[in-house]
């Protein structure tokens, strides 16, 4: 299984990076290329966090760009309350040069194949719609495109029925719906609510993380998303929504989806980033979505716990984790 991953880095999209890393090195993925789109930072700092968590991870040669700066009509909102003013809460990633050329990344990965090459997108969708109407040809051959966004029939976390990702670029949001030849995977706020961290579980996860370099550093990028939810009458934890997110999209957590049709309001000033599934079937269309409805989450903790301790071992140069990817190897 191949994975690109277009993240905007983001606290949650951090917990993602790391889930995945540990599995690239366990020998369960291949994680041809991390992107990133503008959000809850720009994408070149955006682009900057994932290089250095990347390197934290052990994988500092996983190629990575920077991709559109703005969203596709409006201005952009980034969203330095919640995620900090450089995206990783209380820490800050060094600077580093930002390569700009993520759409011959994502062509370079489809030219090799996409019946196993699962795309994860955990911010704005401004680089999806954009290769969608740059590159049409190659759209079109993406099978598995799993998307954390949208508030469906569910209140919003940025307007009262908007979520974040959504609202930050409707019009991309609106036209990779309305162009996708396959139903894209979508985990909503209603199942990545749910996906909640504690101070206490936290303490455990570095505990595992052991002489992991990430151990010195998730603390200080968690803490601010907990004040933050704490602030905001969420209380003093943390929704992790881009990690149940990568999981689902690899089929590693058992999740209920049900097949329908979304839309995305994008003009309306009023309305902007409200998503709206076709439930009943109203619309008369062909469905464009697995509606992830519900996940085990419990067992999306457990599958993170190992991912922690896997990253632990390679910390400590664990011949476990090189007789498992030998084993992977040779299935």
């Amino acid at each position: 299984m191949r994975v690109i991953l277009d993240c905007d880095p983001g606290i949650d999209d951090t917990y993602a990076i790391i889930f995945l890393t540990a599995a690239a090195h366990a020998g369960l993925i291949e994680l041809d290329c991390v992107t990133t789109t503008s959000g809850n930072v720009p994408a070149d700092q955006c682009a900057q966090n994932a290089g250095w968590i990347l390197g934290l991870c052990g994988l500092p040669i996983i190629p990575l760009a920077a991709g559109l700066p703005a969203p596709l009509e409006v201005e952009l909102t980034t969203t330095p309350e919640t995620h900090g003013a450089t995206g990783l809460g209380y820490a800050e990633a060094p600077a580093r040069h930002v390569e700009h050329d993520w759409d011959t990344l994502w062509i370079d990965s489809i030219e090799r194949g996409t019946d196993d090459l699962h795309l994860i997108v955990t911010g704005p969708l401004t680089n999806l719609a954009a290769f969608a109407h740059a590159h049409p040809e190659h759209f079109a051959k993406l099978r598995h495109i799993t998307v954390m966004g949208g508030a469906v029939h569910y209140p919003g976390n940025t307007t009262p029925s908007a979520e974040w990702n959504f609202w930050v670029d409707p019009h991309a949001a609106a036209d990779v719906f309305a162009m996708t030849p396959t139903p894209i995977t979508l985990c909503s706020l209603g199942v990545t609510e749910r996906m909640l961290l504690t101070p206490a579980a936290l303490a455990e996860l570095v505990e595992k993380l052991g002489g992991s370099p990430l151990a010195e550093y998730l603390e200080d990028i968690t803490r601010f998303y907990f004040e933050f939810h704490d602030e905001v009458g969420e209380g003093y934890q943390a929704q992790i929504h881009d990690l149940l997110t990568a999981l689902i999209a690899l089929d590693l957590v058992d999740a209920a989806v049900e097949e329908t049709t979304v839309d995305v309001e994008a003009d309306s000033e009023l309305m902007r980033g409200t998503s709206v599934a076709d439930l009943r079937g109203i619309w008369e269309r062909e469905p464009n979505v697995r509606l992830v409805t519900g996940a085990d989450v419990d067992a999306a903790w457990e599958r993170f716990a190992w991912a922690c301790g896997v990253h632990a071992k390679v910390a400590a140069g664990d011949a476990e984790i090189a007789e498992l990817r030998h084993q992977r190897a040779d299935d």
